[in-house]
């Protein structure tokens, strides 16, 4: 057996491969920029149905967010091989999970719109990017923790909209002390920040947030699409459950770039799992 794991900061999705089916199973996040070997092996210990596969599981395919250099890919792969000794761990970057789970047969440019925000280019062999993801504190336009701030500064500077207060309020509760100390001494702020993006969704239409969503979308693109030389030429995907549910915004942005969108995958771990079937194990599974 198989597992092949797609990890953003908030979420991981994983997949079990056998010979006669697949079996999906979810855990939290894993990002090694937030989180240490222990904490990778204490949350999957938590998963009882993923335990109960150790003693079958022979490798393993992580690909998560963060992952973007071998010091970083250790920590993700000592909390694994805690977990599964026997099996063989291959951690890589998310960005080549988006690539493989969106590569259609010819070479396009492929984005992450998530927690975080982020961009390749793949031509079914090399994976290459242009600019650097620098995180939400520098950078990450047109993800969940960008329009979280937002939110969350246009909350504390008293700037919402009495409609919007008045929903955020009864939503969540939260103090300035509350926000403020989990921004600035959470482990994991990205997380923090981005969790309000199901709020910024059901307002999606407001008024307030509209042209808000479509212009960081715009900003992500002009960063993180117009940075390839061909880009106007080159088929563009996006990934992540986000890039879905903000399609519409996603679109307009890319129309006043004169950007064509050829997909949207909002769960881009079954395309990942096809794609290794099809690619990298072939006769591997038993």
């Amino acid at each position: 057996m198989i597992f092949i794991i797609e990890s953003g900061s908030t979420k991981s999705d994983w997949v079990l491969v056998d010979k006669s089916k697949q079996t999906f199973y979810k855990t939290i996040g894993f990002n090694p920029y937030f989180h240490s070997s222990d904490v990778v092996a204490t949350e999957v210990r938590k998963n009882k149905s993923i335990m109960s596969h150790v003693p079958d599981v022979s490798k393993i395919f992580f690909y998560g967010a963060g992952c973007s250099s071998e010091k970083l890919n250790e920590e993700i792969e000592r909390g694994l091989q805690m977990v599964f000794p026997d099996a063989e761990i291959v951690v890589d970057h998310d960005l080549l999970a988006c690539a493989y789970a969106t590569y259609d047969g010819e070479p396009g440019i492929s984005c992450i719109i998530g927690t975080g925000s982020n961009s390749c280019f793949f031509d079914g062999a090399d994976l290459s990017e242009e600019v650097p993801a620098l995180g939400y504190v520098l950078g990450d336009e047109g993800s969940g923790s960008y329009f979280g701030k937002f939110l969350l500064s246009s909350f504390l500077y008293h700037r919402l909209p009495k409609d919007i207060l008045e929903d955020f309020e009864a939503s969540y509760q939260m103090t300035h002390a509350e926000i403020v100390t989990n921004v600035y001494k959470s482990d994991s702020a990205n997380v923090f920040i981005a969790s309000f993006m199901p709020f910024i969704v059901k307002h999606k239409n407001h008024e307030f947030f509209k042209q808000i969503l479509i212009d960081g979308l715009k900003k992500f693109m002009e960063v993180h699409v117009c940075c390839y030389e061909h880009y106007l030429n080159t088929p563009v995907h996006f990934v992540g459950s986000l890039s879905a549910l903000l399609e519409n915004h996603l679109k307009v942005a890319a129309n006043d770039l004169g950007i064509e969108i050829k997909s949207i995958i909002a769960k881009p771990v079954d395309n990942l799992v096809n794609y290794h079937l099809k690619y990298i194990l072939k006769n591997q599974l038993v």
